[in-house]
């Protein structure tokens, strides 16, 4: 059974301004040197530089947190109507469809345990973190984490504007979660006026998005020359210590795809590893599922996947699965609350567990800059975690990124043999 055109795809995105990953790259490193060089040879410049810097990168950081809740909703809105539309094509979706659904759960719960284990055997020099958080302004606005208690009684808000006014996202995302589910229940005029709506609604904030990260360069740059004048060599190593830690929860991602294989598929591991190196390479080279998803079909053909199953299923995990999205998002945030040494609480895990799984949904096909930003941001300010270092932390995704994309790729190919293996097993 084949989904109707207008709820088989993931949203149909107008012309994004974008920019490559590389250029912001480069205004990381620029603004690293100009601010170690200013720091060390000549101080007396410093001052006037950073006067005119920080503001300007401060506007830039501004401006990119003003599009994350409605983006985030629109997209979140729109991921419902898809997953919910995709899960009424047949037992096979709807069998797919719980399989992404556990790994992306267990994928969060896994950075939620696994992180803090990594950052206490392995954390960021004091020395180093201390002066990261003396360079970063604002922190003293990030949110306050209530108890459990009040952390309950605060999921069910009694005006979600006001809640998305002042940066409560979880009861947000949770009032977006129930409404969109509500309105699959509608009349399909009424659900799809709703759902052209969010999806204009998405869009117009995808092009406002892209035009900001078109600063990018220039926003990195002026932050960047600030946290490295104001914190020295710190900076450059607290940059590398992030990326090994974020990038080991894309790695037990990537790990747990070959166990999929084997023991959901009943896959040999050589055979896998061996079939899906050419989707690998692929992926590692273009930095996208959506490319590499020819090369997936492939490999699962290699398989002995059936076409039935891989024509449904793989089309359906790129566009509504990213194995390693939990799990990477939520260490960053994690991370993040190391940083700025706030001590993680059993309520922050939890409203960090969901937001990340939730969010999930409408990223996916979104660009790697901007899917950093809507997917994690929310978990910060769910967690009440600072925003402000993810503006300099989004200018190394080039780097964990790599990760993402190469454990996505072998998730859905070891997913999707998993499911046609369950599928096609006898019920019992």
């Amino acid at each position: 059974m084949t989904l109707p055109p207008s709820e088989n795809s993931s949203i149909t995105q107008p012309p994004i301004p974008t920019i490559r990953a590389g250029w912001i790259f480069a205004a990381l490193v620029g603004g690293l040197a100009l601010g170690l060089s200013l720091a060390f040879l000549d101080p007396a410049l410093l001052d006037p530089v950073l006067v005119v810097a920080q503001p300007v990168g401060t506007l830039w950081l501004n401006a990119l947190r003003a599009t994350i809740v409605p983006l985030v909703v629109s997209l979140l809105f729109t991921g419902i109507a898809q997953t919910v539309a995709a899960a009424r094509a047949g037992a096979l979706a709807r069998r797919a469809l719980l399989f992404f659904f556990a790994i992306l759960a267990g994928g969060s719960a896994m950075a939620g345990l696994l992180i803090p284990a990594i950052l206490s055997v392995f954390p960021m020099p004091t020395a180093a973190a201390a002066a990261l958080r003396a360079s970063v302004a604002q922190i003293h606005d990030k949110a306050t984490v209530p108890g459990f208690g009040a952390f309950l009684q605060s999921l069910v808000p009694t005006n979600v504007l006001q809640s998305a006014a002042t940066d409560q996202i979880l009861p947000v995302i949770l009032f977006t979660a129930v409404f969109g589910l509500a309105a699959t229940r509608l009349a399909e005029t009424q659900r799809r006026s709703l759902a052209t709506f969010f999806e204009a609604v998405a869009n117009a904030m995808l092009v406002v998005i892209g035009w900001v990260l078109l600063a990018a360069p220039l926003g990195v740059f002026c932050l960047s020359l600030s946290v490295a004048a104001q914190s020295g060599t710190s900076a450059i190593g607290a940059l590398a210590h992030y990326v090994v830690v974020v990038t080991s929860a894309g790695t037990v991602i990537f790990l747990m795809a070959y166990a999929v294989a084997v023991f959901g598929a009943r896959l040999r591991l050589g055979e896998f590893a061996r079939a899906v190196l050419p989707a690998q390479a692929l992926a590692l080279s273009t930095q996208s599922s959506l490319a590499t998803l020819p090369a997936m079909l492939t490999v699962c053909r290699k398989l002995g996947v059936r076409d039935q199953t891989s024509d449904l299923v793989m089309p359906l995990a790129v566009a509504l699965f990213r194995a390693t999205g939990p799990a990477m998002n939520f260490a960053v945030a994690i991370y993040v609350a190391h940083w700025f040494g706030m001590p993680i609480t059993p309520s922050m895990l939890v409203a960090g567990c969901v937001v990340a799984t939730l969010t999930t949904l409408g990223a996916v096909s979104l660009p790697g800059a901007i899917s950093f930003v809507t997917s994690i941001g929310p978990i910060s300010i769910a967690m009440g975690i600072p925003v402000e270092p993810l503006a300099i932390l989004v200018a190394v995704e080039v780097l964990p990124d790599l990760m993402r994309t190469l454990g996505n790729v072998t998730m859905d190919v070891a997913v999707t043999a998993a499911v046609d293996r369950a599928h096609s097993e006898p019920a019992r």
